[in-house]
């Protein structure tokens, strides 16, 4: 097991590997954060935004939780969508799930985790919203496949449901939304939904000024 001094001995080695490579860039860093994109991803340790898109600190905003949802009462969501939107002026929101999600399986099942059963309740929707075809699947890790699929896919769809989304949309034109999947076992992200800010949504969920 790792120990925690190794980290720090890791940090150094890295920072130190930095400044060799370009001895201007943390000088850089540490004046301005103008990142392009926001990810929302998976809490899962094996999915690391930067590493898996070969972007450098400062080029992705990161809001992470487990099984990449996106609910309209995490204020801590919403804090962070609102801030990258309006403050940073962030281009494109990714959605990203990624298969082998413990969190999607886990709300394939009617075991009872605690505390996280209320979050993976979201999921559960997500399920029983697209019954028919994932019952359809026998395969039961195709199943799963399919779930992390759609949960992205929903997922996208309640960003755009929100107010700050649709209000950047009239004002600015912005952001692009996306919900792409990543494979754990090929390193690879697959898209899955693309929204522009022209994008329609159910006009139930359609946020309008008062005449």
């Amino acid at each position: 097991m790792m120990r925690i001094e190794q980290l720090l001995e890791r940090n150094r080695a890295w920072a130190a590997a930095m400044v060799k490579e370009d001895p201007g860039f943390f000088s850089r860093l540490s004046q301005l954060q103008k990142p392009e994109f926001l990810w929302i991803g998976c809490s899962d340790s094996r999915v690391p935004a930067n590493q898996i898109t070969g972007t450098l600190p400062g080029e992705v905003f990161v809001h992470r939780n487990v099984a990449n949802v996106v609910v309209h009462t995490d204020l801590n969501l919403l804090t962070v969508v609102e801030y990258a939107v309006e403050v940073l002026g962030i281009e494109h929101v990714i959605v990203c799930g990624h298969y082998g999600c413990g969190g999607v399986r886990a709300a394939m099942t009617q075991r009872d985790f605690g505390l996280i059963n209320h979050w993976l309740r979201n999921i559960k929707d997500v399920y029983r919203t697209h019954r028919g075809e994932l019952e359809s699947i026998d395969d039961a890790e195709r199943r799963a496949d399919r779930l992390t699929e759609l949960n992205v896919l929903e997922q996208v769809h309640n960003l755009a449901k929100t107010t700050c989304i649709q209000t950047a949309w009239k004002k600015h034109r912005r952001p692009h939304l996306h919900g792409w999947v990543y494979g754990i076992d090929n390193g690879l992200l697959k898209p899955i939904v693309d929204l522009a800010p022209d994008a329609s949504i159910d006009p139930l969920y359609e946020i309008r000024p008062e005449a």
